[in-house]
């Protein structure tokens, strides 16, 4: 079943799956270690999973209170990573969460004091836990950085990359996710990266210390150079994994400077996109020159990720969820009624969508129609901005007040 799925991927996923096994951390095939799966495209090779159900929706395994915020859920050996913040006027707190994947029963806690920051929305958290054999990687919005065991959440180090590094925070603070290549732990911080050694929080390479963008870098390699892809706050570029050395570079801004969401790698070929009225490039890599092909208003993702499937590129424009041809940027359908969702793939072509108000959504990708099989209120109706995760034939989600749940698709 696996060869025959990735057969269906599109070129982006065959791209990114060809590293799987040197940037993503150690985890089980069907687990979810990392933001945006271990291929760091949201795509997950599991394609045994039910996508259709009766009136009353999925079975719900069990329910969880993690706090205020925006971070995804990641699934590793078992375990389940979530972070959220207790949303006090005063002594306001972070905690990373653990849980059993199964049962929900939870496994351990890690707090720190980190103010909930709400800023023309709730506030909260908004980097996603990284998983990588035995420990967890957590970033907070305002620098503190955790590497902890994954059996018990005690800390193994920790950095305040504001204060000890000096980056400068963006408007809305830090988000990127921490992204572990080889011994690197590599996260959007600065304006053009900054890479530690995982296994103590020594500065390898950083590339200056201004505001930085909101994506999370992804693994890509060009003209034979491994590297990470970032869009950065005005711009999206490559740096080299070994040092840092930025290999090319595309302007790319919008008026708040919010680049949020993660550049989609095809070939030789990189798409952007970000919200703000600013809209989406496509931009071809040659040597160091970034030239763009395309730039269009078509697609402007707000804070969550496209996928691109058979070359076409599925994603939330603002508050409408469409088909977009990523050969020419036509427009081949639009659908409203989830307003500003997000969405994963399975390597099936399955799209699983989660609405800004709690629903869960299940869509066959095709660029013919946009035509639901299943559809469930499996949150509270609130504020959900956060991609859902699919792991061992669980979906998990989360809202924005905090509620968590893990429903059965197996």
């Amino acid at each position: 079943m696996m060869r025959r799925a990735a057969k269906n991927l599109s070129v982006s996923a065959v791209v990114v799956l060809a590293f799987a096994a040197i940037f993503a951390p150690a985890a089980g095939a069907a687990d979810w270690p990392v933001y945006r799966g271990p291929s760091h495209n949201g795509f997950t090779e599991e394609t045994e999973w039910k996508g259709t159900w009766g009136a009353d929706g999925p079975k719900v395994l069990w329910r969880a209170s993690i706090g205020i915020g925006f971070s995804s859920i990641t699934v590793a050996d078992g375990r389940v990573y979530a972070m959220g913040n207790s949303g006090q006027e005063t002594g306001a707190k972070d905690t990373v969460y653990c849980f059993d994947a199964a049962t929900g029963k939870p496994v351990w806690t890690h707090s720190y004091d980190c103010e909930l920051l709400p800023k023309y929305y709730k506030g909260g958290t908004l980097s996603t836990p990284t998983a990588d054999g035995d420990v967890v990687y957590a970033l907070s919005k305002v620098g503190d950085l955790f590497c902890l065991k994954a059996a018990t959440g005690e800390v193994v180090w920790s950095k305040q990359v504001n204060k000890d590094l000096g980056c400068e925070f963006p408007t809305w603070h830090f988000s990127s996710s921490p992204m572990v290549c080889g011994d690197l732990l590599v996260l959007n911080l600065g304006d053009a990266g900054l890479a530690l050694d995982k296994r103590n929080g020594q500065v390898v390479w950083t590339n200056g210390k201004g505001i930085c963008g909101y994506s999370t870098p992804v693994p890509s390699e060009f003209a034979g150079q491994k590297a990470v892809c970032i869009a950065a706050s005005d711009s999206v570029l490559a740096a080299r994994l070994t040092d840092g050395k930025v290999l090319w570079k595309a302007p790319f801004v919008n008026q708040h400077k919010v680049n949020a969401a993660d550049p989609i790698i095809a070939g030789n070929e990189v798409f952007a996109s970000t919200g703000y009225g600013r809209g989406c490039i496509k931009i071809k890599i040659d040597g160091d020159k970034a030239e763009t092909l395309l730039d269009s208003k078509v697609m402007r993702n707000h804070m969550n990720c496209s996928m691109l499937w058979k070359g076409h590129i599925y994603g939330f424009d603002e508050s409408e969820l469409k088909c977009v041809s990523f050969a020419d940027f036509s427009q081949k359908w639009t659908n409203r009624g989830m307003g500003k969702g997000a969405l994963i793939m399975s390597a099936d072509g399955r799209m699983i969508i989660m609405s800004d108000k709690g629903e869960l959504v299940i869509a066959k990708a095709d660029p013919a129609a946009f035509e639901a099989t299943a559809r469930a209120q499996i949150l509270p109706s609130e504020l959900c901005w956060t991609a859902p995760t699919l792991a061992n034939g669980r979906v998990y989600a989360r809202n924005a007040a905090g509620d968590m749940v893990c429903v059965d698709v197996r």
